[in-house]
């Protein structure tokens, strides 16, 4: 058993590097065609809320156009608008001023102005961008590999606690000759400087000079220091250099995913499938030798009428009699069906390459719309499991499944909304967004459970090999490691063990705005989990039966799910020693999220749990011989 799933890892392993598929069709320009760059939102690690780029004021064009986003670009906080930088193609440009004011180079900014900047420059806050749909982004050489980090920086602070205020961009956009005279966008990077205004002199045509000898001084802003009539001024300008690449446009997003860390990926690997291994011995063990000396054992007392059944078998006719609360079990084990399958086919998808990163946004949209057809197969197993624990009001336990989970989602969503929208951040969720979860949310998931649970309730339940009792038997007193605190906090540590390296990975995307595109890795890493799961559950549980415990219902969700309460933990982890959040609105909406994802965690590993369980038993009932 051990070896096959080892070896079904292995294979895994082989498809471990995402590939993807081009989202959009390929734009071709003409030699000095007109390149649109867009702003995307301003976002740091220090602040996890983002904020459109205008929401500092920077040089805008004359007219703002505003890009229709899709759900998870919403969601996302993306507010995509057009830019008054001009690229044409191949065109290459020193030096061009913005939004020059009247009598002045540059743009006079009073000190309600320098205050924003002052305090989004201190928080680390990063522009990002879009040219011909790739991000703007900035390279670093790391051992001497190039890698590229998202976004450029509006700022800095220098060792005197100055803040200067990156003034000047040149957009390197490098580009590919698909045929003669067609050329096609295939990597776009920004640098940036800072340059007082001292250092401009004025050309013709908008374009302008500046002075390098001696080296210019950086634009430092101070509005203690700020003219209180004038303000100070800036000079906002731009430069354009257009670089041939032998790059090929569907490989143009290679540069942006590559890792710079696979051997920390690989060790992740390697870690999780120790650890699947070591659990699988123990279970080998557990079913190949005393499993199997048991069911002798039993089969062979059937025969000797004066022998006292022990252990496990002592507790056949109890051990699926309903438990307490079944409607609550029911509705737990229905919505971690839901998430359990959302995730499976999102990362299949993931994998094949079907959500390629040039569509923004499409992963959370893919998932959210899953989430919401896959209510189907919610109700349906979620029904069988209720009719098997004897459940007899299947129009409650419907009703629950539906509103459980969607109404903590939104509860909390709709609470922190409130205090995004407080900050003024592009965060915040539209109140037609709102309404639109809404729709989505009584049209089409709460149906398809309702649909589902019909369906599974006229199924009928699953069947189980023995009889229960009238008279519930009695449950001696257990030890120690076997009392459910004790066990679920041993239960929750191998399983969270084998995942913690990438879940290190997830939250640098989610929190500090990292590519994340390893979709092989973590299709690799959810596959361990789900054995991780099922095999330390099952561990537990035979040995509570052992102990002539038959309450294993609620106990196997529990223990299955216990990793949830290690991945919190991680995050406040995480929350103290990586991330630099000053904010009590932004540690309220990372504490909220991180709440959200280890309840998520929690129902979908809980099923994991659950049903491993349920067949398990299943099995060794049906296999010993019981009057």
């Amino acid at each position: 058993m051990a070896l096959a799933r080892a070896l079904i890892l292995v294979a895994l392993v082989s498809c471990a590097h995402s590939f993807y598929i081009p989202g959009v069709a390929p734009a071709e320009y003409t030699e000095g065609e007109l390149v649109d760059v867009k702003a995307v939102k301003l976002t740091s690690s220090r602040q996890p809320l983002p904020f459109e780029y205008y929401f500092l004021p920077f040089c805008q064009p004359p007219k703002l156009k505003r890009k229709a986003e899709n759900l998870g670009e919403v969601l996302r906080g993306d507010r995509i608008t057009n830019t008054p930088y001009e690229l044409h193609m191949n065109k290459n440009t020193t030096c061009t001023l913005l939004c020059a004011s009247e009598g002045h180079l540059g743009r006079m900014h009073k000190k309600p102005d320098l205050v924003k900047f002052a305090k989004f420059i201190k928080r680390e806050f990063r522009a990002n961008w879009l040219v011909d749909n790739l991000p703007s982004a900035t390279k670093l050489s790391i051992d001497g590999r190039d890698s590229y980090v998202s976004g450029f920086p509006i700022g800095y602070v220098d060792e005197g606690d100055k803040i200067a205020v990156y003034n000047h961009i040149i957009l390197i956009v490098k580009t590919h000759e698909y045929s003669p005279g067609l050329f096609r966008i295939v990597g776009f990077e920004v640098r940036t400087a800072s340059i007082a205004a001292a250092a401009y002199t004025a050309t013709e045509n908008g374009a302008c000079k500046i002075s390098t000898d001696p080296r210019p001084a950086p634009a430092y802003i101070d509005p203690k220091l700020a003219d209180a009539s004038q303000g100070t001024e800036i000079v906002w300008s731009y430069g354009v250099r257009w670089e041939p690449s032998p790059i090929a446009w569907a490989s143009r997003w290679d540069s942006y995913l590559a890792m710079t860390d696979s051997d920390i990926h690989w060790f992740s690997i390697i870690n999780s499938v120790v650890t699947v291994l070591f659990l699988s011995v123990i279970t080998a063990v557990i079913i190949v030798r005393t499993l199997r000396r048991d069911i002798a054992r039993y089969n062979e007392e059937d025969e000797e009428d004066s022998v006292e059944p022990t252990g496990w078998k002592l507790v056949h006719a109890d051990v699926f009699r309903a438990p307490v609360h079944s409607t609550w079990l029911t509705t737990l084990v229905g919505t971690g069906v839901q998430l359990l399958s959302m995730v499976l086919v999102t990362l299949v998808v993931a994998c094949l390459g079907m959500l390629s990163p040039a569509s923004r946004g499409a992963l959370m949209t893919a998932a959210i719309f899953v989430f919401m057809f896959m209510g189907l197969f919610a109700g349906y197993f979620a029904a069988r499991v209720y009719r098997t624990m004897n459940g007899q009001t299947w129009k409650t336990a419907a009703v629950q499944l539906a509103l459980f989970f969607p109404s903590i989602v939104f509860g909390m969503g709709f609470i922190l909304n409130f205090f995004i929208w407080g900050q003024h951040s592009s965060g915040a969720v539209p109140f037609t967004t709102m309404l639109a979860l809404l729709f989505m949310w009584t049209g089409i998931s709460m149906p398809l459970i309702l649909c589902g649970f019909w369906f599974g309730f006229r199924k009928g339940p699953f069947e189980v090999p023995v009889t229960i009792n009238q008279i519930p038997k009695q449950v001696p007193p257990q030890q120690v490691y076997l009392q459910l605190p004790v066990a679920a906090l041993l239960a929750g540590i191998l399983p969270f063990g084998a995942v913690f390296i990438e879940l290190f990975f997830i939250l640098g995307a989610i929190w500090e705005n990292q590519f994340y595109y390893l979709f092989g890795f973590l299709f690799i890493v959810a596959t361990v989990l789900v054995i991780a799961c099922s095999e330390i559950t099952i561990v537990f549980i035979y040995l509570q039966l052992c102990a002539e415990d038959y309450h294993w219902w609620w106990r196997s969700f529990v223990l299955g799910g216990a990793s949830a309460l290690y991945v919190f933990l991680y995050s406040v982890f995480y929350y103290l020693t990586k991330l630099s959040i000053d904010d009590p609105v932004a540690s309220l909406l990372y504490f909220g999220y991180s709440a959200l994802m280890a309840l998520s965690v929690f129902l979908a590993t809980g099923t994991i749990g659950f049903f491993a369980t349920f067949f398990f038993i299943r099995k060794i009932y049906a296999s010993i011989k019981i009057d």
